[in-house]
């Protein structure tokens, strides 16, 4: 049914209103479902520890504890949810169970009794001496923390949760992005104070080289490794792949142009792929190179640049920032080719899922270098 003119725009208000509170709704019942969780696996470990042996014992009473609630609320109470309840809480019980309002007071909703007596409800004042990750609230599904709870590193695991939360991933993009290294990726183009930010704070993006990972992972597009295609080809696959393309870039990116066209007297020069960083004000130009990179490319990256930077960008706007994105890089070729202060950056790419195992080894080797051992590592996630 046609709406008559000037009802439509009405309609389209108040579906979003219906849009907008619907999602509201189900997202609480997610946080509740979350608090619940955490609230019943913090139960049953304080009644476990009265035990003599708390292994034997904690299996124990999880198995008869389940089979009772199973009976009356069903299979989400099963024995195999309740010892992912039970590890929730003992990697996370830290964490404040309450949802803290601005003003520093509880959420009333869900202000349960403590097994030791009181309430659980405080303020964050009351939480003033105990760590900071305390004041951090639990923001994402069940299902993205049952996730979670696999991630064995517990900087990786506040990395990807403050990342999921910050960038609204689905479970399914926290996977991809968990399976194709993006911690280590990130990590391994930080300085140890950038590695422990990654974990406090998640990817932050103030400067070019935040937005840099190396390798870039393309399994996305759908292209054999040993297979023959061109430069072509895989330009057109970024562009009909282009929303995984900007979620393997990273924050902040929006796509402008392909082969954007500029032209000096009579020769026309066109730049594969032209993005927007909102966060850092500026253009990215990316050009795409199937072999390994030469100082050619290098040096046309950098035309490129100048060409915006004197021609396109505003005042008001920062340094386009140019990436040659290239199957193998030489880094003494670009160290030599390009001025310290260049805007220019090549990164290598790759057609498959990257080996989490070598990378987090590269890592520990690069922190060796560094002379900290201090590094990402199992910290007992999965009790």
């Amino acid at each position: 049914m046609l709406l008559p003119d000037g009802e439509d725009s009405l309609y389209a208000r108040v579906r979003d209103l219906v849009v907008s509170a619907r999602q509201a709704v189900a997202r609480g019942v997610d946080l509740l479902q979350v608090r619940t969780n955490f609230e019943i696996g913090r139960h049953i470990v304080e009644f476990e520890q009265q035990g003599a042996d708390r292994a034997a014992y904690g299996e124990a009473l999880v198995k008869r504890l389940a089979e009772q609630l199973v009976l009356e609320f069903g299979k989400g109470l099963s024995k195999s949810n309740l010892e992912y309840m039970r590890r929730f809480y003992l990697v996370f019980h830290d964490r404040l169970p309450i949802a803290q309002t601005a003003s520093g007071q509880s959420n009333s909703v869900f202000n349960l009794p403590s097994s030791t007596g009181g309430s659980i409800a405080q303020t964050a004042s009351g939480q003033s001496e105990t760590h900071k990750s305390s004041l951090r609230g639990f923001t994402l599904s069940w299902s993205h923390y049952v996730f979670l709870l696999g991630v064995k590193s517990s900087d990786e695991r506040s990395f990807y949760e403050i990342e999921a939360s910050s960038q609204g991933w689905t479970l399914r993009e926290l996977k991809r992005q968990f399976d194709a290294s993006l911690y280590e990726r990130l990590a391994l183009s930080r300085d140890q104070d950038g590695i422990r930010q990654l974990a406090a704070q998640g990817q932050l993006v103030s400067q070019p080289k935040d937005l840099l990972k190396e390798p870039l992972v393309l399994e996305f597009l759908g292209l054999a490794e040993q297979a023959s295609y061109s430069e072509s080809d895989l330009e057109a696959a970024i562009v009909s792949q282009v929303e995984h393309f900007l979620l393997e870039l990273g924050k902040g990116f929006l796509f402008e142009a392909r082969q954007k066209r500029f032209t000096f007297d009579d020769d026309h020069f066109f730049v594969d792929l032209v993005f927007y960083n909102r966060l850092l004000r500026c253009y990215v130009l990316i050009d795409l190179k199937l072999g390994k990179l030469t100082h050619q490319d290098l040096g046309q990256m950098q035309m490129y640049v100048n060409y915006f930077d004197r021609h396109v960008k505003t005042d008001a706007e920062n340094a386009t920032i140019g990436i040659v994105l290239c199957k193998r890089k030489h880094e003494a070729l670009v160290e030599i080719t390009l001025p310290k202060d260049a805007n220019i950056h090549a990164r290598e790419y790759q057609l498959y899922l990257p080996s989490k195992e070598e990378l987090q080894q590269k890592l520990q080797e690069w922190a060796g270098d560094m002379g900290d051992a201090d590094m990402p590592g199992d910290d007992g996630a999965a009790q």
